[in-house]
């Protein structure tokens, strides 16, 4: 959807409210329509932010630096899965503490960490994006 809208230079968003758009609109119209989830929202707003917010993150400087959005969760260059988990400073905190395999500077070794992460994290909560793996 977002590579679609990205490439189209324009996208109408029609928020529907309550029970949703009339359906002589939609027959008129025929456009695509778009869900975020299996759950009822009041309207058609907060998702048409999500779709928004997805789509502005990939303009040239919006974001600090431009290979994020390259490395977020269910990209190419994660095949699909869920980005691994990320930590910050301070290297412990409230007794819970950074791997140390990220903390050790072999770059090898933090990407071996990463990947697995990521598989394990998309195993856990996404297993459909693995289907084509096992």
């Amino acid at each position: 959807l977002l590579g679609r809208a990205q490439a189209a230079g324009e996208i109408v968003l029609i928020c529907g409210h309550y029970k949703g758009i009339d359906q002589r609109a939609l027959d008129l119209l025929n456009p695509r329509e778009v869900s975020i989830g299996d759950y009822v929202l009041t309207g058609g707003e907060l998702p048409a932010l999500v779709v928004i917010d997805a789509l502005v993150r990939r303009i040239p400087g919006v974001l600090g630096n431009s290979d994020s959005a390259e490395q977020d969760s269910f990209t190419a260059a994660l095949d699909g899965r869920l980005e691994c988990p990320w930590y910050t400073r301070p290297p412990e905190y409230r007794g819970l503490e950074v791997p140390e395999v990220l903390l050790s500077g072999h770059h090898a070794n933090i990407e071996a960490w990463r990947e697995e992460r990521s598989r394990e994290r998309t195993r856990d909560r996404r297993p459909d994006l693995l289907a084509d793996e096992d």
